[in-house]
């Protein structure tokens, strides 16, 4: 603070001193300065400003998020939005991606347009204005976030040396690996700004950040899933983990009086198993297999980890991320519905009671060898913790791509239970959002939407829609380098479209044949899977009609092509906006110290990357 002036304005003096918390309400008064010397740190009213902005640009654009590829030809949607020529809009996003401009906030306008669509006709004439505005509406472009190392910084008074700290270089090559990584290091700081030891991690799924929080930083971690068969996977990887952890304690004490010497962990795995099981080749713990030969590389990426902060050397990257790897087994999974207590039988609802509380008997009785608890519970903001945790203390909140309603719903918690005292939440899946003002919506659940989440946006009533949603979590820096869509099926459902309107008069859910194109060896054949999936007369149409209805429409393809890169433009504006929404509700809190919109992983390997982070006041510790 050697530059900077605090200032504590007379009103907040006053009130501390009539309520009889002066050096309480000076400590608070103090960290919210300390916070505001951050540039990142915006307030409410430029949350607002910013939140403004997006929307204005959004406003003229968002139809085209809207538009949706299967009736791209049905309804005519590239002359309907469209002004110029597919090939200049390819040629010209190739441009603007090649030359990697810089976001310009005040791009200039020609007349008759605004933000290069046309004032009368609300067609798109100038693609390069489009894309310009596109970048600089987009949370880059607005400059409203935190990188990973100014939060850390603005939660550390003095960065510390840590032996085990690991560089976020060394796991570019693992996407989960980066992501926990990233995100445990912010959560243990938040813990330790707070002076607190537990940490709440919710759809915690298969437990791979929890473990890594246990043990990396010895944090007592909860983490809670809607998926039982989730919750058994972390069950399961829990119970192992345990069991090397007690191997190792073991060992530990053997070889303490040799603590000079230094053995690396393929050694020391070697001197581990003749003590333990007589010579076997398998290892032995309390009478139970736990590692076949194949296990083994798992126990040395623990034993590398764990003493690495004893030691205070950098533990290997490489045993180090098989480590990572075994926490992470069937890491990539399709996303499990959250089914709410309502839609559940008796039987399975008491089943989930009874299998929560054998875990927490169990835990108690692990003690401090517990690496974490998993729990299955569906989560809403109404959720009593207490009737989960029993042991619950003041906490961390924390969520690593929590899907659709459940982001909103961690921090409504947040801000709902004085015994949070800090939240670090990363959502996903934008399209499984609930909109309180889309007229097409099919309501909120307990009638609390995802969206908006802030009171500025509820008063003005503002949706997205699904569509645009969707497009929300399309990664614009994964397509820039090729990656993400695959033109072909989305030309083949609209074709289909086509086909099913001309002779079906039909126009089921696209959702039914959303799998027949990776099937499928040709057009016709996909056309021929589909009709039958849609229960459809297939001997209407000879397999030269089929074709015919490809070569006509092959020649457009470029158009779909086109539009679908403008919909990835558009892509992180949208999500902005929804981030800008969750951060504005916390900016509208009046027991904050803090909050932000903090980037936390590289888009490249996790385009979900941005985190909201908030603290409150009367929890933080200076």
């Amino acid at each position: 603070m050697s530059n900077h002036r605090t200032v504590f304005s007379t009103a907040n003096v006053w009130a501390c001193i009539s309520s009889g918390r002066l050096l309480t309400c000076f400590a608070q008064v103090l960290l919210r300065e300390l916070f505001k010397m951050i540039p990142s740190s915006y307030s409410l009213t430029e949350i607002q400003r910013r939140m403004d902005e997006v929307k204005r640009f959004l406003n003229i654009t968002l139809s085209i998020a809207n538009a949706h590829t299967v009736e791209f030809y049905t309804h005519d949607v590239w002359n309907r939005f469209m002004a110029v020529p597919p090939q200049e809009v390819l040629s010209t996003v190739s441009t603007c991606s090649d030359q990697q401009r810089e976001p310009e906030h005040n791009a200039k306008e020609q007349a008759g347009t605004t933000f290069g669509f046309c004032n009368d006709t609300n067609r798109l004439v100038d693609t390069r204005e489009l894309l310009q505005a596109a970048k600089a509406h987009s949370l880059p472009g607005l400059g409203v976030c935190m990188s990973r190392d100014e939060l850390l910084q603005a939660l550390r008074e003095k960065r510390e040396e840590n032996g085990a700290e690991l560089e976020p270089d060394e796991f570019m090559n693992s996407k989960k690996s980066h992501e926990v990584q990233s995100m445990s290091e912010v959560v243990a700081c938040l813990a330790q700004r707070c002076g607190v030891k537990q940490v709440i991690d919710i759809g915690s799924g298969k437990g791979y950040l929890s473990s890594f929080l246990s043990l990396q930083y010895g944090l007592r971690v909860y983490g809670i899933d809607s998926s039982t068969t989730n919750t058994h996977g972390a069950q399961e990887r829990n119970r192992k983990l345990k069991k090397f952890s007690r191997a190792y304690q073991k060992h530990s004490k053997a070889m303490k009086a040799q603590s000079e010497a230094t053995h690396s962990p393929q050694e020391e795995l070697a001197e581990i198993k003749p003590l333990m099981n007589g010579g076997d080749d398998v290892l032995y713990v309390d009478g139970e297999s736990v590692m076949s030969q194949e296990e083994e590389k798992v126990f040395i990426g623990l034993l590398e980890v764990k003493p690495a902060m004893e030691r205070h050397q950098e533990p290997n990257p490489e045993t180090e991320e098989l480590f990572l790897g075994a926490l992470s087994v069937d890491v990539i999974q399709t996303t499990s519905p959250r089914v709410p207590p309502s839609q559940l039988s008796a039987e399975e609802r008491e089943r989930r009671k009874r299998e929560n509380l054998e875990r927490k008997a169990q835990n108690r009785s692990d003690g401090a060898s517990t690496v974490f608890s998993p729990l299955t519970s569906y989560v809403t903001a109404e959720t009593e913790l207490r009737e989960l945790i029993n042991e619950l203390e003041d906490a961390v909140m924390v969520g690593l791509h929590t899907c659709g309603d459940l982001a909103p719903s961690t921090l409504r918690m947040f801000v709902a239970k004085p015994e949070l005292a800090a939240v670090c939440s990363v959502g996903c899946c934008y399209h499984l959002l609930s909109e309180e003002f889309d007229p097409a919506g099919q309501g909120c659940l307990d009638g609390m939407c995802g969206f908006p989440l802030s009171q500025y946006l509820r008063d003005r009533s503002w949706f997205c829609g699904r569509n645009a949603r969707m497009s929300a979590c399309l990664a614009l820096e994964r397509v820039s380098l090729g990656q993400g869509i695959q033109m072909e099926s989305l030309f083949y459902r609209a074709v289909l479209h086509v086909i099913l309107r001309d002779h079906y008069s039909s126009f089921k859910s696209e959702k039914r044949v959303g799998n027949v194109y990776s099937k499928a060896k040709s057009f016709v054949d996909y056309v021929r899977r589909a009709l039958r999936r849609l229960e459809l007369d297939e001997s209407q149409l000879l397999d030269s009609d089929i074709q015919g209805y490809h070569d006509t429409y092959r020649p457009r393809m470029d158009e779909m092509h086109a539009f679908n890169m403008l919909k990835v433009a558009l892509a992180p504006c949208i999500e902005g906006l929804i981030l800008l929404d969750r951060l504005c509700y916390l900016k509208e809190q009046v027991d904050l110290s803090f909050s932000a919109l903090v980037q936390l992983f590289d888009p490249l390997l996790s385009p979900r990357c941005y985190a909201v982070v908030g603290l409150k006041s009367y929890k933080v510790r200076i």
